[in-house]
């Protein structure tokens, strides 16, 4: 489907992935819904949408751990637009990293995978209770490199991340065949994310050169290349993707 006529909802708007991915729609023509729990950051998402011609509709301070308040937007956005074609989920997770898996207390590993899950689950659910009638839809979930990688100190990330690219597969096994997509973006570390505190011990220029040299291209991915992925996925240029990871790593992890 053409991306000028998507509704797009896209939780965790306020932050960097969520904000690049609805700008990329947003340059496409697409419809955009944004929810998230920092309302000033969503707000400004939206701005940058606005300034490219797109409608925009926000719902700031939405929980996306919340079946209640999830729920509740999916509904209010299917009542004011119709249809409900893509949604994402680029929310934050709490994680704990840095520190060697035999000195952590276990609500700190099991934390993110605990969190990561849930609130994946939640709004694909939602919105695919919408897709599956209507016969078709888009559910963009997120994954990172982790995720397919033996590496020391990341905690319960990978973890977190295996599980949502399991339910990516178990999702798109029971709705496919009502027409509904359900693929996980799994980029590395991006670049422009990195900020100024790295989630290992080390100084930020060693992190950098450390996540690059883990990639076989020597370089990171940007948040373009992953806000220009997601529209690929939804946008009619991967229909027959199901159930599978798009993998956006620069080769860290081979699949």
């Amino acid at each position: 489907m053409p991306a000028e006529t998507l509704n797009v909802i896209i939780h965790g708007a306020g932050g960097a992935i969520g904000g690049a991915v609805a700008q990329e729609f947003a340059r496409q023509g697409a419809k955009l819904y944004l929810a998230g729990h920092r309302e000033p950051s969503v707000h400004a998402t939206a701005e940058k949408v606005r300034a490219l011609g797109a409608e925009v509709h926000v719902s700031g301070g939405v929980d996306a751990y919340s079946p209640v308040e999830v729920d509740a937007h999916t509904n209010a956005v299917a009542d004011l637009a119709g249809r409900i074609d893509v949604l994402l989920n680029a929310v934050e997770i709490p994680r704990v990293q840095g520190i060697p898996l035999l000195e952590m207390d276990a609500d700190d590993v099991v934390a993110p995978a605990a969190g990561w899950l849930r609130t994946q689950f939640l709004t694909a659910r939602s919105a695919a209770r919408y897709m599956v009638p209507q016969g078709s839809g888009t559910i963009l979930m997120l994954s990172a490199s982790p995720a397919r990688l033996a590496l020391a100190g990341v905690g319960g990330f990978s973890a977190a991340c295996a599980a949502v690219e399991g339910l990516t597969r178990t999702l798109a096994a029971e709705t496919g065949a009502a027409g509904v997509r359900t693929v996980c973006l799994r980029p590395h570390r991006i670049r422009e994310t990195i900020g100024a505190t790295p989630d290992l011990p080390m100084e930020l220029e060693e992190f950098t050169r450390f996540l690059e040299s883990l990639t076989t291209s020597g370089t990171l991915p940007t948040l373009c290349d992953v806000a220009r992925a997601a529209v690929f996925l939804a946008a009619g240029g991967a229909a027959s993707m199901n159930g599978t990871v798009l993998n956006l790593t620069g080769g860290m992890s081979p699949d």
